[in-house]
């Protein structure tokens, strides 16, 4: 069996499609699973996701994401194509926690397993971005870069070069509590209709995502530094230029209100937004009061985590 986490955006998105920093975490206990057995001969690939409702020969959906991806590695890597794939995932999915990236990794490494093979983890994660342009259209690249590295890391694209891909140092331990909003937005969604309004309205769009990189720019010092204190007003910023930009919610706004009204440091939505999920920062002794507040607030579901210091 193998696994790979969930994913955060602390700060960036969007912004990250055009060239500007972001970071992301890895929520490493909240995870998916690929396990491949045998399968009748004859069978071919088989794809078993109960928690996705569903179940299919790989060879007769060609072009569906996962089937492209396991059979652009059963080719590549000479893995025995009578096998049988079930995954399980516990991460809500169109949520903003990179669901799609974590299913993909995990199979990706399951395979390999399979087939005897260690490969460069920058290997894995190019090969996992094939499956999340097939979801999503035009994905930054940083969902499995994180899933696939398992590590707080800095990502920006360049022009004609590869991303840069930094670790990033966390001075002192993070508390977040994540609140589901209930409402399902597949990334495409928002980063389309974020393109569509880029492109008629290019300079105003390019000043905003000027703005979130110089607060992803400024959230890497004070996590290096530890001042937590320093980060929650910056997660509020980036939340108030993501609105601007257009991809908040109603539901998503309630939920950071609530929170900062709890007593969070910071509040934000997490992901591609128009709904899954936002973060909150605190600190641990006031975690539960604020995931008490998002509940009362709506939120479908709450999570506290703890994003470990990296020295």
């Amino acid at each position: 069996m193998a696994t790979a986490p969930a994913k955060l955006i602390l700060c960036g998105e969007h912004a990250v499609v055009y060239g500007r920093p972001a970071i992301a975490l890895p929520l490493t206990d909240l995870r998916a699973t690929a396990t491949v057995t045998p399968a009748p001969a004859g069978s071919g690939p088989i794809i078993r996701a109960p928690d996705l409702g569903g179940q299919w020969r790989v060879t007769e959906c060609p072009n569906e994401p996962l089937s492209a991806l396991v059979l652009k590695i059963v080719e590549q890597f000479h893995i025995p194509t009578d096998i049988e794939i079930t995954i399980h995932s516990a991460i809500p999915i169109a949520s903003g926690m990179g669901s799609g990236a974590a299913i993909a990794t995990a199979i990706v490494r399951e395979l390999l397993a399979v087939g005897g093979h260690t490969v460069p983890t920058a290997t894995i994660a190019e090969l996992v971005y094939e499956s999340e342009r097939g979801y999503h259209g035009t994905p930054s690249g940083i969902d499995n870069t994180v899933v696939a590295f398992e590590q707080p890391i800095w990502f920006q694209r360049r022009p004609s070069l590869p991303p840069l891909i930094e670790p990033v140092t966390i001075g002192t331990p993070l508390t977040l509590v994540i609140g589901d909003s209930g409402v399902r937005s597949p990334t495409r969604l928002p980063v389309g209709a974020v393109r569509e309004r880029w492109q008629a309205e290019p300079e105003r769009y390019e000043a905003l995502f000027d703005q979130v990189g110089e607060i992803v720019t400024a959230a890497r010092t004070v996590l290096a530094q530890g001042d937590v204190a320093a980060l929650g007003p910056l997660l509020d910023a980036n939340h108030a230029l993501l609105c601007e930009i257009g991809v908040s919610s109603p539901e998503l706004n309630r939920l950071t209100d609530a929170a900062r009204a709890a007593g969070a440091l910071g509040a934000k939505l997490a992901g591609a937004g128009w709904g899954g999920v936002m973060l909150a920062l605190t600190t641990p002794e006031h975690a539960a009061t604020i995931a008490g507040a998002l509940r009362a607030a709506g939120a479908a579901n709450t999570l506290v985590t703890t994003i470990a210091a990296t020295g």
